[in-house]
């Protein structure tokens, strides 16, 4: 296994899987995407949904956005903080936002292109806790956050990074400063910053611009960051996610506005009223953004599902989920904006019901054409958990999609005449000349899968998947290979941190 996963470095290799030609850092979707809807049931989704907006309102609670949306003229009641926007105005913005988002990464390589039918994987985010096999569930740590990093950047088919698990041994005030340090000098791709207020969103910012060497209007005029937008459902944009738009907005970063539009408790219990609201809720944050920056680049998030009505809890991976996402692609290629999707799971451990409502989830977003797959490694316990075995479970199937991205051939050497007529009615491939010169890379060489029959599987320790997992993880840690960085530029990101640790650092 050891020898096998250094092949699969990306530091020694070019791609994740050394069975394969294929590279697994720019991924195009081509398979056929799958409506929920007629358009005419998407034209009166959307028409509904502005509806709300104008009729109904949203409730701002930030200051400064309520601000904004005066300045354009947008109809605002200080009272209630109810801000009713007009289906013009949300169509100038929409019309105004870009259709394709490249984000930047340390070296070219590490691009990643937003839009069309480009599709990006990114690991879970936001979990509070961590697990493995060996300790269980604990709250997770900095030194968790690192590792989930590292394993990031050891496999191609991660594209960007992410929150994964929050370090609660480091005060709130100074983890942005350690979390953006970790990624900067442990990644080389496209990274996260939460919106938790301007004084953390500058400092992530400032470090962005050390370590990649860029003044500000460089900074600016490029994707190097992004961060996810929540709203507060049903109709609500709190005061750090406002900020969070405007502050992105005004530096050309990436924001993903994502409501949380669980059917039966923050949304109508209808599926179709449920996207109904969180088409309303992500076009308001959209033109928010859009009256900051016209052209700042922006996401149409969707997290539509449904909960347990027995016990209220978030539920993943049910057949409700997938059809909300068909329809929720639907609606970001209707308004001509990047989709990002989810893959979750309600399981607590990394079993049999974690794959499931995984796999289900993921299909979901894929056949409906998202482009950033956000929680595609790790999350378990809906989201309250970062799993490494889950991880690594979750790698194997990502790189699965990726093969099943490539389109089969037809051309006369695939066809294979030649071979068929060169094996006797009866005999079989294994020695005929076609087999002989493409047995070493036909096919995919799988991460986890053990395909022995019971006998071998059994002289070899009878591992189930989950703890071949486990034995993975630890083992790219092992191999893991910190990139290359600048010496003086992590010298004055270690400056910068140390500053801003003595001068109290940002509180959200």
């Amino acid at each position: 296994m050891s020898r096998n996963l250094r092949r699969r470095n990306r530091h020694k290799s070019q791609n994740a899987n050394p069975a394969s030609s294929k590279d697994y850092r720019r991924l195009k979707n081509t398979l056929g995407l799958q409506p929920a809807f007629s358009q005419d049931h998407i034209e009166d989704i959307h028409h509904t949904a502005l509806r709300v907006l104008e009729e109904l309102g949203i409730r701002i609670l930030n200051q400064e956005a309520r601000n904004l949306f005066k300045d354009v003229g947008v109809q605002v009641d200080e009272n209630t903080k109810m801000v009713s926007i007009s289906p013009e105005l949300v169509e100038l913005c929409l019309s105004s936002a870009p259709k394709v988002i490249e984000m930047q990464g340390a070296k070219s390589e590490n691009r990643v292109t937003l839009g069309g039918n480009n599709i990006a994987f990114v690991c879970v985010g936001g979990a509070p806790h961590v697990s493995d096999i060996d300790r269980g569930k604990r709250v997770a740590t900095l030194t968790d956050t690192r590792n989930f990093i590292r394993l990031c950047e050891y496999f191609d088919v991660i594209h960007l990074l992410s929150p994964n698990v929050e370090s609660q041994d480091i005060p709130v005030p100074f983890r942005h400063l350690h979390v953006t340090e970790s990624q900067l000098t442990l990644s080389h791709k496209p990274l996260f910053i939460y919106s938790r207020g301007s004084g953390q969103v500058n400092d992530a910012h400032e470090m962005v611009r050390i370590m990649r060497g860029l003044s500000p209007s460089e900074f600016e005029q490029k994707v190097w960051c992004y961060t996810i937008i929540n709203t507060n459902s049903p109709r609500q944009l709190d005061v750090p996610m406002c900020q969070g738009i405007i502050d992105f907005a005004r530096a050309g970063q990436l924001s993903v506005i994502t409501p949380f539009t669980l059917a039966g408790a923050m949304a109508p219990i209808s599926m179709t009223g449920a996207l109904v609201l969180q088409h309303a809720e992500a076009m308001a944050g959209i033109t928010l953004s859009q009256i900051v920056r016209p052209g700042s680049p922006v996401m149409y998030g969707s997290f539509t599902s449904n909960v347990d009505m027995k016990s209220g809890s978030p539920a993943f991976g049910t057949p409700e989920s997938v059809r909300a996402a068909f329809g929720a692609g639907q609606l970001a290629r209707h308004i001509g904006i990047p989709w990002r999707g989810s893959a979750a799971t309600a399981s607590n451990l990394p079993d049999e019901q974690s794959v499931y409502e995984f796999m289900m989830s993921a299909w979901g977003s894929i056949l409906g054409g998202v482009n950033m797959l956000v929680h595609a490694a790790g999350w378990l316990e809906g989201g309250l958990t970062g799993s490494f075995e889950k991880f690594i479970l979750d790698i194997e199937v990502l790189q699965t999609f990726a093969e099943i991205f490539d389109p089969l051939d037809a051309n006369r050497e695939e066809l294979s005449f030649e071979a068929i007529a060169s094996v006797d009615p009866g005999g079989h491939f294994f020695g005929c000349e076609q087999t002989m010169s493409r047995y070493k890379d036909a096919f995919y060489e799988p991460l986890v899968s053990d395909w022995s029959n019971y006998g071998q599987w059994m002289e070899s320790g009878g591992l189930s998947a989950t703890k071949r997992a486990n034995e993975i993880w630890k083992s790219v840690l092992k191999e893991y290979d910190q990139p290359d960085i600048p010496v003086d530029r992590a010298e004055a990101l270690n400056e910068f941190i140390e500053r801003r640790t003595r001068e109290g650092g940002s509180a959200i």
